[in-house]
């Protein structure tokens, strides 16, 4: 690889990292050193290609998506891990978000499924469409749709406070929206 190109990568990586690295945490489930594994794997891949990749940041979350979706295929029967402290929020949260709401729905969101745990990662923190979330986990947009319903119903029923009765600016901090969370 040229210097510029190794520059470049370098750069990259400075510059998204942090919000890489946000994006893995939540994917694994709040294992951050599961998240570092998979960043630094999905940066390994990047960087083997970089000279040809015209959207990087698109590719590396590819990557992810990708590489965690094999983690759960070879390891269906380990038991998740839950972490006791959660990771940074990198300054995304609105002024008005409570924290005690933010950490209830980091604890809820651990205990979804890891299909379930995905599905709500990539279609509402990432806003994904259906469509592209089902691609990506190489599953029908059905089945995309229903484990988003029945996840966004577990986490009401885990977090009360998420229920569809005018509080659900509260969400913002992960990117929610009121009519997303009520529909």
């Amino acid at each position: 690889m040229e210097a510029s190109s190794h520059d470049e990568f370098r750069e990259f990586v400075a510059m998204r990292s942090t919000a890489l690295l946000r994006l893995a945490v939540l994917l694994t489930g709040g294992d951050r050193h599961a998240a570092e594994d998979l960043l630094q794997i999905a940066l390994m891949k990047a960087y083997g290609r970089w000279t040809r990749i015209e959207q990087p940041e698109a590719y590396v979350r590819q990557i992810l998506y990708r590489q965690q979706v094999n983690r759960w295929r070879l390891r269906r029967h380990h038991a998740e891990t839950t972490v006791g402290v959660l990771p940074e929020s990198g300054g995304q949260a609105s002024a008005g978000a409570e924290p005690e709401l933010r950490i209830a729905l980091w604890a809820a969101l651990g205990r979804l499924s890891k299909r379930q745990r995905a599905v709500v990662v990539l279609r509402y923190f990432e806003d994904l469409p259906e469509a592209e979330v089902a691609a990506l986990l190489g599953i029908p947009v059905g089945t995309v749709r229903s484990t988003a319903h029945r996840s966004l119903a577990k986490l009401r029923s885990l977090v009360p406070e998420l229920e569809p009765d005018g509080s659900t600016e509260q969400l913002r901090p992960l990117s929610y929206t009121a009519k997303e969370i009520q529909g």
